[in-house]
């Protein structure tokens, strides 16, 4: 990995935090609800010392925890007992007391009791639990440890399945990976939309049976496993649709949410993320600063914000006090630093 892109995956990780911790109290607000209580323009800086994250940035650090620990290379042998590991070890923490979602904690609960993880997650929730917590994924670098592209992707796509079944929620989490390597590897924020839907339309129809088993066969109405993952890219592919007429119209003053949706599902999570950072990709922290005033799931669409520009811009582009004092650092540090 280039020297630069070390410093972008720094950055990518320490802006999951800093989105995270400026999101966390202005979920649940509207956007008059926020501006009052952070007037003029809403919170300018995550706050307090530490600076608290939230579920979202903990399980993101258990993910890439669990990637370090695995063996390599990845296979579904490898890397399911590490990361059930890392993610029960999130569930039973006292720490875990930042509203994590249900999806997760029932999820959780039914892998604690020893439950196959196809039994375990739920095949109807597509929540954006699924995608806040992949970009550790997204740093694990191609040609290294067997690494290619479509391991990527089916390890994006595996560790969602654990909790989130539905097809969306896999194909959210792969496009979610697939942003980030390409701001990694430099790619102009401009054309990534429609590098995005390339992607999309690439993978439409292929279902990684070696990671997710018969995952496809639990709604019981789906012909076949391409059948299955297709209609996830389906809804990712509407939601770009979305997402490319917000970014015609670069309207940076309005609530985000309304174009692309308020983040509570693993797609609108996505593309709101992806579009406050499109309205400001040389300011990261206006960035997620419009990601967080935000009348939807500020928290974690700050989170993905912070993750996207953070990969294009780097470490220094975030506020050195900040580095400083956001909780977990040393933790972020020592993740960010492995694939070094």
């Amino acid at each position: 990995m280039q020297a630069a892109n070390i410093q972008r995956v720094s950055g990518s990780l320490f802006g999951l935090a800093f989105g995270d911790a400026l999101g966390a109290d202005t979920e649940f607000l509207t956007v008059q609800e926020i501006l009052r209580t952070y007037p003029p323009h809403g919170p300018l800086e995550p706050p307090g010392n530490p600076a608290r994250v939230t579920d979202d940035t903990q399980m993101a650090l258990a993910v890439g925890e669990a990637l370090l620990q695995a063996e390599r290379p990845y296979t579904v042998a490898t890397l399911e007992a590490p990361l059930r590991q890392a993610l029960l070890e999130w569930y039973r923490s006292p720490e875990n007391n930042r509203a994590p979602g249900i999806t997760c904690m029932n999820a959780c609960q039914l892998l604690e009791s020893g439950m196959s993880w196809h039994e375990a997650t739920n095949i109807n929730s597509k929540g954006c639990g699924a995608n806040m917590r992949v970009a550790p994924v997204a740093l694990l670098p191609a040609g290294k440890d067997g690494v290619t592209e479509q391991t990527r992707a089916a390890i994006a796509q595996f560790q969602a399945a654990l909790t989130h079944g539905h097809p969306t929620g896999l194909a959210a989490s792969d496009l979610t990976v697939a942003a980030i390597v390409d701001l990694l590897n430099g790619g102009d924020p401009a054309g990534l939309p429609q590098r995005l839907r390339s992607y999309a339309l690439s993978q439409r129809t292929i279902y990684h049976a070696d990671w997710l088993g018969p995952l496809w066969e639990r709604p019981r109405i789906i012909a076949s496993p391409e059948d299955f993952i297709a209609y996830g890219w389906d809804e990712c592919l509407a939601v770009l649709d979305r997402l490319d007429a917000a970014v015609q119209k670069m309207d940076r003053e309005s609530d985000p949410c309304l174009a692309t949706g308020a983040g509570w599902i693993a797609e609108e999570a996505f593309a709101t993320g992806l579009l406050c950072f499109l309205l400001f990709p040389d300011d990261p922290q206006a960035a997620i600063r419009r990601a967080a005033v935000s009348s939807g799931d500020s928290d974690s669409i700050a989170c993905l914000t912070g993750a996207f520009a953070g990969a294009y811009q780097g470490l220094a582009a975030w506020p050195v006090d900040w580095i400083e004092r956001i909780e977990y650092r040393d933790r972020l540090m020592r993740l960010a630093q492995a694939w070094e």
